[in-house]
């Protein structure tokens, strides 16, 4: 049963389920947002309700919109902090298969198929996001080595500057962010939505599953990742171990920015992918 923290994130459910004329069956909360099993005129549909503004995902239904169910889940209806989405059945996470290099070829196929129309003027560009390298270097924090910040910085500035193709992408695009349907095969969820190269879009998948550090942190396994993209995407290879390097030690930032401490295998990541530059 959901129980709101806040009467205003109550009231904001209510509204969207009038406005969009939906029988709420059932809801659950998640750190960042409200999700709620709902039914319209006997289609089963999900309502996803985000809790702060301001948030990474605030603009996800507009950025959905843009994909256009091109491998994404499909959005019906979206304002700011609030969409309805189609269902997926069984819903199961990519990151529950074994086989990382079956996975990272799903994933590949994914995104090679997540062509979006123009970008939104709302999405930041990748080099907005690497102002948190600044933020880390004017901070008292020392969990990370400032030699590894100064050269991720370094190596995220060039990329930046040094882009030729940029368009809308998904911005946190990994393993448990792809689902499967039985109708439609596997999607993208939860967007965030940022402006940059495609070899960005690898950053994320080579930090993840999360759970499975002895995976992502084999140098072979790593390789064989960027391998797999390069071939079936026709990305540049040494672009991306450059972003999936000052990638891992933004992440890290994030982390310690969010939650106050930072993952000991994502700075190990960095690290490793450090030597592949």
């Amino acid at each position: 049963m959901l129980r709101p923290r806040s009467q205003d994130l109550l009231a904001r459910i209510h509204q969207h389920s009038q406005q969009w004329q939906l029988e709420i069956e059932e809801s659950f909360e998640t750190e960042t947002s409200a999700i709620s099993f709902v039914n319209r005129q006997g289609e089963s549909l999900v309502l996803k309700v985000i809790k702060k503004a301001g948030d990474d995902e605030w603009n996800a239904g507009e950025v959905l919109s843009r994909f256009a169910g091109r491998s994404v889940v499909r959005v019906y209806e979206h304002n700011a902090g609030a969409m309805l989405l189609e269902r997926l059945r069984p819903g199961t996470s990519l990151s529950a298969l074994d086989n990382d290099e079956a996975a990272t070829e799903i994933l590949a196929g994914v995104l090679k198929h997540m062509s979006p129309a123009e970008a939104l003027h709302c999405c930041p560009s990748v080099a907005d996001w690497g102002q948190g390298f600044a933020r880390y270097l004017a901070s008292a924090d020392q969990q990370i080595p400032r030699h590894l910040v100064e050269s991720a910085q370094s190596v995220f500035a060039s990329l930046s500057e040094s882009q030729t193709s940029v368009r809308l992408l998904h911005g946190d695009f990994h393993h448990y962010n792809v689902l499967f349907d039985a109708n439609r095969g596997w999607l993208a969820i939860d967007p965030k939505g940022v402006i940059g190269e495609l070899e960005y879009e690898v950053g994320a998948v080579l930090r993840n599953p999360i759970d499975r550090p002895e995976v992502f942190l084999e140098p072979q396994s790593i390789v064989r990742r960027l391998r797999q993209f390069a071939t079936q995407l026709n990305l540049k290879f040494d672009r991306m171990v450059g972003w999936g390097f000052a990638q891992a030690v933004l992440s890290a930032i994030w982390q310690i920015e969010g939650e106050g401490k930072v993952s000991p295998a994502c700075l190990r990541l960095a690290e490793i992918m450090q030597r592949l530059l």
